[in-house]
């Protein structure tokens, strides 16, 4: 065990996280297991309402700040943004405050951030408070893998499973009863939006006592803790010379890079599906309630596949075959939205559907590939933030195409194109291998 090889005659042992948690009184155990387990389905729930709900309304909206199409691409484009610039100090953060306290903040943030933005009045404040709430989705993106496999090592696949359907019945159910909702409250697209901070106050609630419970799994160190006998030994070392582990050089590892270009095109895709497919299938004649739905119906896909997926991929050697079958669904569901875009939209959007599962095999992925607790946590920050990064012109050139080109075209053309290198990173990320091991090669 860690602490046993981090014994030495002059210091006191030295445990990690999940040893004071097993030390813990099995009742004691189980009772925060069972917290932590609420706490990521809520947590889940609130990282896309932010973005689908505007999608929905995102017209009305236009209409009612005085947005160009080019500005509008912009706000789709804000997303991606503040998840590259924020996600970027989840696992400092989580170093410092534990990641349970980060989580949250986070969770406040999502409040107070969808809270303030129908009723900023223009659209910087409009800006503002949307980024405020993107801040804390972008720092629980990041930590959710990490806790994840701190608190279920042995059920990396099972448990991503269960935060991705939830993330994704967030996201479906934003989609779907946004417009509806808005017209049950008055027809004000302000307190459609603004609805949807209830919910991400509920989810500050389970981590209120996992904040306050220091010595937990989800403590300070929990980010930076060894999980596994062999990783264990380069952590003990450090501890005997009175150190840190020493940070992974990521950028050497080829898997981190594939693995983040991966997340960035499959957020691409996202991001312009979350924030323009409403939109495309209004252009194409369907009723903005049918429209709001098919996009409901696209997310929603991620409900059961988001929890079979992981579960597959952690059985495979190798991800490259489900990479595929997703990136074939995409090319065939973007082929269907230029030829026939109402005549055919149940199928393309059911499509579409499954490509978008791209995200939980690659957050499964971010588990996979690295063996260490603080692998993990690095590998997700990099990942995350640098496949943000990536996707930030996205939107922004759908919203330019759409504006200048006067249809959807172009814009689909383009969403088509992304899929090929999506597909061919995706196989190069999905190799059996760890980014310590090519890390450590490279030195």
């Amino acid at each position: 065990m860690t602490g046993e090889e981090t014994r030495t005659a002059m210091s006191p042992p030295i445990r990690s996280s999940a040893q004071d948690a097993e030390l813990q009184p099995p009742a004691t155990r189980a009772w925060m297991t069972r917290v932590v387990i609420i706490g990521i389905v809520l947590t889940a729930l609130n990282l896309r309402p932010a973005i689908t709900s505007l999608g929905a309304l995102l017209e009305e909206v236009r209409d009612g700040l005085g947005m160009s199409g080019s500005f509008a691409g912009l706000l789709t484009s804000v997303p991606p943004l503040c998840f590259a610039v924020f996600g970027v100090m989840a696992p400092r953060l989580a170093r410092r405050f534990g990641p349970a306290a980060v989580v949250c903040a986070g969770m406040v943030a999502i409040a107070a951030g969808l809270a303030i933005r129908p009723f900023a009045g223009n659209t910087a404040g409009f800006l503002v408070a949307s980024a405020l709430a993107l801040m804390g989705i972008a720092v629980s993106n990041v930590l959710m893998p990490v806790i994840v496999k701190r608190w279920f090592p042995d059920r990396v696949g099972s448990m991503t499973g269960l935060y991705s359907m939830a993330l994704a019945l967030g996201t479906a159910a934003a989609a779907a009863v946004t417009v509806p909702m808005t017209r049950a409250l008055g027809g004000s697209w302000h307190a459609g939006l603004a609805v949807w901070a209830g919910l991400a106050a509920v989810a500050v609630l389970p981590w209120i006592p996992l904040v306050r419970a220091r010595g937990t799994a989800l403590s300070a160190d929990a980010a930076s803790a060894p999980v596994s006998a062999a990783p264990a030994r380069d952590a003990s070392s450090a501890s005997r010379a009175g150190q840190e582990p020493s940070p992974l050089r990521i950028t050497r590892s080829r898997t981190a890079w594939a693995l983040a270009v991966f997340f960035g095109l499959q957020a691409t895709a996202a991001y312009i599906t979350m924030g323009w497919m409403a939109q495309i299938f209004r252009d194409a004649g369907v009723p903005a309630g049918t429209a709001g739905l098919l996009l409901a119906v696209t997310m929603v896909m991620g409900v059961p596949l988001a929890f079979v997926i992981p579960r597959l991929a952690t059985r495979l050697p190798h991800q490259g075959p489900i990479v595929v079958a997703l990136g074939v669904c995409g090319l065939v569901g973007y082929a269907g939205l230029y030829l026939a875009p109402a005549g055919g939209a149940w199928a393309w959007a059911v499509l579409l559907g499954i490509a978008n599962c791209a995200f939980p095999l690659a957050l499964t992925m971010v588990g996979m590939r690295a063996r260490t607790g603080s692998g993990v946590a690095q590998l997700s920050a990099f990942a995350q933030s640098t496949g943000y990064l990536i996707s930030i012109p996205g939107p922004l050139l759908v919203g330019v195409l759409y504006q200048h080109s006067g249809g959807w075209g172009l814009p689909i053309a383009l969403m088509a194109g992304l899929m090929i290198p999506q597909i061919v990173v995706g196989i190069l990320a999905g190799r059996d291998r760890t980014v310590e091991d090519e890390a450590a090669r490279r030195r």
